[in-house]
Order: C-alpha cells, then structure tokens, then sequence
C-alpha cells in the first residue's frame, strides 16, 4: 500500500519508485495495478433528507489518448465529476472518467453522478445549467443587472459552492493527478483512491 500512495503522491517514474521498494520495476507495476483499486472510495448510496452536495469537474492530464481529448487548458485530459457533501466536505462520489472536452452540462449525467445522488439536493455552478441543480442567478436577456435579494443568493452560493474547489486543490497536492500516465482505468483508481485518502485525512 505504501508502494501505491507513494507513486500516486510523487508521480515518480516506476524505474525511479522500484528501488526505494527493493523491487523490479515490472513488480512494482504489477502491485501498483493489483493494490491500486483496493483503496478506492465506496460511493455512499443514501443521503440524509438534509443533505446537501456540491458537484463540479476536474481535468486530469492523462496521457492515455484512447480515454482522453485536448480540453480547454489545451492538454489530453479526462474530466473527472466529483461530488462532496457541502457540510463534512468527504466527497461521497466521483464518477467515470470521460473525454477533457466534454463539458460539464453533459458529463454529469454520462460520468454516473446523476444517477448516484438521485433526488439529493446538489448545488452547482453556472456550468451545469439545464440540469435541474441549483446554480447561480443568471441576468436574462435585456437585465442589466440582477435584483439585490438575487446578489445575495449568489454570493452565499459561491460561498458554500467553494468547498468542492477547496477539495480539488487538496487531492491534487497527489502528483499524479496532475501528469496521469497509467492506461485504461489507472486514472480513474488513482482518482478514487485519493478521494478515498482524502476523506481519511479529514477524520484526524
């Protein structure tokens, strides 16, 4: 397991990462496919009526072309929809990798995230309009402004809105989700896997 984490947070090449272990390289490739998916988070299937999620999408540079396209930061990425509960922070979710340009209208509901958090209430940015989630007031056309009371919401909803980013910048201190080059699901096992670690950083 140290193998694992210690390749997912210092990105290090398996001929770097190998030695340290007293391993071949090959083995270590071998442990880090075997062990890699053990650590993954399990989704949560129920939710308090109470509860409140935050969703939103990571790109995660990924090399593995088959499973990622150019997005807009110019790179091949997979885009990643996270979702956290807005009052613990854990993220309960992340759902399948998909293609860097998909945007995330599209993505919420192809990734599986729609489907995982059913009739939950899930605030979102103004990406996700037409998704029936609460996303910030929009001026229409003709407004020059919004109303006040409407200001207000908005800024309350960046406010809480702002715990999904914070979570973004903490599992990307991982490495690995910054230059991906495992195949085939490999992104997604490290994805999970460091939102699972991240959940347990949470509950020290």
């Amino acid at each position: 397991m140290l193998l694992v984490t210690a390749y997912w947070r210092t990105n290090l090449t398996l001929r770097q990462l190998a030695p340290l272990f007293g391993v071949s390289k090959s083995a270590a490739d071998r442990i880090i496919s075997h062990l890699g998916p053990l650590l993954a988070l399990k989704p949560r299937k129920r939710f308090r009526k109470d509860t409140v999620l935050i969703v939103d999408g990571t790109l995660v540079a990924t090399r593995d072309h088959t499973v990622a396209e150019r997005s807009k930061n110019y790179r091949y990425s997979t885009n990643h929809q996270v979702v956290i509960d807005a009052d613990t922070r854990r993220v309960v979710f992340v759902g399948r990798p998909l293609p860097g340009n998909r945007n995330d209208c599209n993505a919420w509901a192809l990734s599986g995230a729609k489907a995982a958090v059913g009739r939950t209430t899930v605030i979102a940015d103004g990406g996700y309009r037409g998704t029936g989630l609460l996303i910030p007031h929009r001026r229409e056309r003709g407004q020059s402004e919004l109303p006040a009371w409407k200001e207000e919401h908005n800024t309350s909803h960046r406010q809480v809105r702002a715990r999904v980013e914070h979570a973004f910048a903490r599992m990307k201190t991982w490495k690995i989700l910054r230059d991906c080059r495992l195949k085939g699901n490999g992104v997604h096992h490290a994805m999970i896997g460091i939102a699972r670690l991240h959940n347990l950083a949470l509950s020290r």
